[in-house]
C-alpha cells in the first residue's frame, strides 16, 4: 500500500519511506490511500480471539508485502504480548485497560509494534535513525522503554520541564543506553514544535536519518486501532450496534486509530472524543472553524495539547466535511474540578479507580449516554502514574506496581535546553 500526505495526495509513499521520514516533505501526515472495509465474516470471527490474531488480520492491509507476511505475524504478537481487558464499571459503563503493558499506558501498543517495524526497516537502512519524539507523558516512557537497545537505533525525547507527573519522568530520564532525554523549558506544544521543525531541516535531513516516534508516525497510531476490535472479542455482540466508545484525547493520535477502525467496518454505533481544558476539537464541532490555542495545564497532563497533530487525519477519514464528522463524534470538555470529582464519585460508587484521563471519558460517557447505549472508556494509564491525583480524590492509597517502582530508584539524566531544536542537533547520530 501507498500513503499520501494530508497537505497534498499528490505525494505518495512507500511504507519504509512514510516509516522512517514519520512527516511528509510539505508538513503533511501520511494516510493509507485506502481503507479496506473488512467483510461482515471477519467481525463474525473476532469474538473470543486475541489481540496478536486480530492484529495481524487488521494490520497486514497496510504493512504487507511491504513486511513479508510471516515475519510480520511474529512481530505483531511479539509486541501485542499483553493483556487488554474489558472490565465493567457499572450496568451501563465498562473500561478498556490499556495500562497493562511493560510501562503501564496505551502508547505501549503503538511504540512497541513501532520499534519492531523500524527495526526491520533500520537492517536495511545502513545509516543510524533518529527517533524524536515529543512528549506530555506517557509517550516518552514507551517509546524509550520500547526502542532501548535496539541496534542502529537512539530516540531523543522531548518532554516540557515540570509538566510531566514525577514517575513519568523517571521512566525515560533513567535509562540512559541509546535513549536521550531533553528537558525543554516551555509546554508540549513547543516540544512538538521542535520535533517537526527538526524534521524540516533539509540540511539536518541530508545528513542525518530522522523520524517520529508520536502519533504523527503512521506505525505507531495504526496499531492502536487492534485494541478497539479486540475489545469487541470481549463484548456480547448484541451490544455492538448499541456502543458508544469514548477516547480520552490530546494529540487525537488514538481517536484516529479508532476512526480508523470504524472506517473499515468496526459496527460499533459513535465515538466520543473527550478532552480537558483544552478545548480546540469541541470548539471546531460547534463552529466548524479549527482555531489552535496555546495549551493549558491541567490533572490530565498527557491531554494537554493545543493544536493536536492528528486533526488533519480525523478531518481526512471524513472528507473534510464537518456535517459528516459530527454524525460519529462529539466532543466535550472537562475541568480539572469534574475530573477529580469524578474520581471520587466512581470509587466510591462502583469501587474503579480511574487516573484522571480515564476519568475524563468516565465522565462524557456519563453525562452523554442515550437510553438504551453501552459505553466503553479507554482508561490509558495506570492510576500509580498519577498517584498524587488519584489518592486525594478516591481517598484510597494506590499501590505502585513493580515495574514503576524500580525507576523510583533510578538517577535521572535529562539535558536542559531552551525551546530550539537547534540545541539537540548535536547528539543526533
Amino acid at each position: 500500500m501507498k500513503f499520501y500526505s494530508t497537505n497534498n495526495k499528490n505525494h505518495v509513499a512507500d511504507l519504509k519511506t512514510a516509516v522512517l521520514k514519520g512527516l511528509a516533505p510539505d508538513k503533511g501526515l501520511y494516510m493509507p490511500e485506502n481503507i479496506p472495509v473488512l467483510p461482515k465474516s471477519f467481525w463474525d470471527w473476532v469474538p473470543g480471539r486475541s489481540m496478536g490474531e486480530i492484529g495481524f488480520e487488521i494490520l497486514k492491509h497496510f504493512f504487507c508485502p511491504d513486511i513479508p507476511e510471516d515475519k510480520f505475524k511474529e512481530m505483531v504478537e511479539d509486541a501485542f504480548n499483553f493483556p487488554v481487558p474489558v472490565v465493567k464499571v457499572n450496568d451501563q459503563i465498562s473500561s478498556l485497560e490499556l495500562f497493562h503493558g511493560p510501562t503501564l499506558a496505551f502508547k505501549d501498543v503503538g511504540a512497541r509494534f513501532l520499534a519492531r517495524v523500524m527495526s526491520y526497516f533500520a537492517d536495511f537502512g545502513g545509516k543510524p535513525i533518529n527517533v524524536l519524539a515529543a512528549t506530555s507523558g506517557d509517550t516518552g516512557s514507551a517509546v524509550a522503554n520500547g526502542f532501548l537497545g535496539v541496534p542502529n537505533v537512539y530516540v531523543h525525547i522531548l518532554y516540557p520541564s515540570g509538566l510531566v507527573s514525577k514517575l513519568q519522568e523517571l521512566q525515560f530520564t533513567t535509562l540512559g543506553q541509546n535513549v536521550t532525554a531533553y528537558e525543554v523549558k516551555g509546554v508540549f506544544d513547543d516540544c512538538q514544535r521542535m520535533v517537526k521543525e527538526a524534521f524540516m531541516d533539509a540540511d539536518v535531513n541530508a545528513q542525518k536519518v530522522l523520524t517520529s516516534a508520536n502519533s504523527i508516525n503512521l506505525a505507531r497510531f495504526l496499531p492502536q486501532s487492534v485494541y478497539y476490535v479486540h475489545a469487541l472479542a470481549q463484548i456480547p455482540q448484541e451490544k455492538w450496534k448499541d456502543l458508544v466508545i469514548c477516547v480520552p484525547s490530546g494529540n487525537f493520535g488514538d481517536i484516529t486509530a479508532g476512526l480508523v477502525a470504524y472506517k473499515m467496518g468496526m459496527p460499533v454505533k459513535r465515538f466520543i472524543a473527550a478532552v480537558n481544558a483544552n478545548k480546540v476539537f469541541p470548539e471546531f464541532l460547534a463552529s466548524g472553524d479549527y482555531k489552535p490555542q496555546p495549551s493549558i495545564h491541567t490533572l490530565a497532563n498527557a491531554m494537554d495539547v493545543g493544536d493536536p497533530s492528528n486533526f488533519a487525519r480525523v478531518f481526512e477519514l471524513f472528507g473534510r466535511n464537518v456535517d459528516e464528522l459530527r454524525k460519529v463524534v462529539s466532543s466535550y470538555s472537562y475541568t480539572d474540578d469534574l475530573i477529580g470529582k469524578t474520581i471520587t464519585s466512581v470509587c466510591d460508587k462502583f469501587g474503579y479507580v480511574c487516573d484522571p484521563h480515564g476519568a475524563v471519558g468516565f465522565a462524557a460517557l456519563q453525562d452523554n449516554l442515550a437510553d438504551g447505549e453501552v459505553g466503553l472508556f479507554l482508561e490509558t494509564a495506570h492510576p500509580a502514574k498519577f498517584i498524587d491525583t488519584v489518592e486525594k480524590f478516591s481517598g484510597k492509597k494506590v499501590e505502585i506496581p513493580a515495574r514503576l517502582a524500580k525507576f523510583l530508584s533510578g538517577t535521572k539524566k535529562s539535558v536542559a535546553i531552551e525551546n530550539d531544536y537547534h540545541n539537540i542537533l548535536s547528539s543526533l547520530k
